[in-house]
């Protein structure tokens, strides 16, 4: 990377504590390390001592790190400042090092450099921010998975298979004259279905990484005074939602997260649904439209005693999506907790209100997340993931066709969209706008 612009950033946490960090990455990192030191810093050697600033006044005692290129996080030469976490203390050592040639690092951008640098991957890059991000352990241990490369290894393993079909068919339009047939040969047909299925396999993972890292979204909806709020708060087991006998007591959504089997799901209690001229209910009405558009899985839920499920009820466009019906407060009716199906759809018999059949409903939300004791070897993955690797998949699916009908060419272009989309996971193949959306995404000083 050539980059002659020193950055520095705070990469502890803001505000007070016991110990705080400022990193400086780049070409002046030595120089600023001597004259903050005092004196030249040894490489990876921890150096106690004071920090002085640009007028030689010292500012903080503690211990510095210097880290030489290319063996540091970013690649850059590296120094790091751990001194007492006050405040002022931190500002002034980062006032001290732009004094002295360095600038504020932008959001990511010590990530940013480690993977223009080569030292990571797209992937483990952002298995970097997904970590400090992770909402629970079971995230820690899946970005921790992605980290380690286990991700890119599947998906570099698939590159360079296609990268295999690629200059097998591509040799065959080269030498049309020969009396060797490329396409005619058995192991093309297999290697392309061989990844097609491979790709399918890391695709079911990453769609249950992703569900692991930003969890499934799952919106409560029903006319007022289904319980709607009393499932929330069962499902959250805290009075998360404010219940009474009055209709129409949730005017807004409300969203609360759990966590199954290590995954969060999103809990969205939407206003009930029903028509109104006033205008409070019209614009609750309209936000649980919009809520119930953007959930995964929907809870169409209904009073069991003298209501009947009403899809009706639910908003345009959500044809593609998981309804699960859910009868509710059978604690006054002679049903029982159990599964039955409706109208061609899974249909749960529950009473929010004594928390009755509860349960079944969590493990019925983790069998449509399709959640498994698989969990624990599956890493985090991202939207951009998924959606590059369902691309990958079309374009397979189309090689196939086209080798069906001997179209070539076409084959051959299909096997290099796939390897361009594949190769966009771990940054083989990138623009700089989507490293900028990337990188913002970060926190300052990683």
């Amino acid at each position: 990377m050539n980059n002659t612009t020193t950055i520095c950033a705070l990469a502890s946490s803001v505000g007070k504590g016991g110990v705080g960090v400022m990193r400086v990455s780049g070409g002046l990192s030595r120089t600023i390390a001597k004259k903050m030191l005092g004196f030249a810093p040894k490489a990876r050697y921890a150096h106690y001592g004071s920090f002085f600033d640009q007028n030689k006044i010292e500012i903080d005692k503690g211990i510095a790190l210097f880290f030489p290129a290319p063996h540091s996080f970013t690649g850059e030469d590296v120094i790091e400042f751990q001194g007492h976490g006050g405040i002022s203390v931190m500002q002034a050592l980062i006032k001290s090092a732009i004094k002295l040639g360095a600038v504020i690092a932008e959001p990511g951008e010590f990530s940013k450099r480690a993977f223009l640098n080569g030292k990571m991957d797209l992937v483990q890059a952002e298995a970097v921010a997904d970590i400090i991000d992770a909402s629970s352990q079971q995230a820690v241990r899946g970005a921790l998975k992605s980290l380690s490369g286990e991700f890119s290894k599947q998906i570099n393993t698939l590159t360079k298979t296609i990268i295999e079909l690629r200059v097998f068919v591509e040799a065959s339009i080269d030498f049309t004259d020969e009396e060797i047939d490329f396409l005619h040969a058995e192991q093309v047909t297999k290697k392309i279905q061989d990844s097609q299925q491979k790709i399918k396999a890391v695709l079911k993972s990453a769609q249950q990484g992703a569900i692991l890292r930003e969890g499934l979204d799952i919106a409560i909806a029903g006319r007022p005074n289904a319980g709607k709020s009393s499932l929330l708060n069962a499902l959250t087991q805290q009075p998360s939602a404010i219940v009474t006998d009055i209709a129409g007591t949730t005017r807004d959504v409300l969203r609360e997260t759990i966590h199954i089997k290590g995954m969060p799901l999103n809990i969205i209690d939407t206003a009930g649904l029903h028509k109104s001229d006033n205008l409070i209910e019209k614009e609750g009405i309209k936000r649980a439209h919009a809520a119930i558009k953007r959930a995964d899985v929907v809870l169409l839920m209904y009073d069991g005693v003298d209501g009947v499920p009403d899809l009706g009820l639910l908003p345009d466009g959500i044809d593609d999506k998981s309804v699960l019906l859910i009868k509710n407060k059978i604690d006054l009716t002679d049903d029982r907790v159990g599964k039955t199906h409706l109208g061609g759809k899974l249909q749960l018999s529950i009473s929010a209100k004594h928390n009755s059949g509860v349960g079944l409903l969590k493990e019925t939300l983790a069998d449509i997340a399709g959640l498994d004791d698989t969990t624990e070897n599956i890493g985090l993955a991202r939207q951009r993931h998924i959606t590059a690797l369902k691309h990958a998949l079309a374009d397979i699916n189309h090689a196939l066709i086209h080798l069906e009908s001997f179209d070539i060419a076409l084959m051959a272009q299909d096997l290099r969209y796939c390897g361009q989309h594949l190769g966009s996971i771990t940054g083989e193949f990138s623009n700089d706008d989507l490293l900028g959306e990337i990188f913002s995404l970060f926190c300052i000083g990683k």
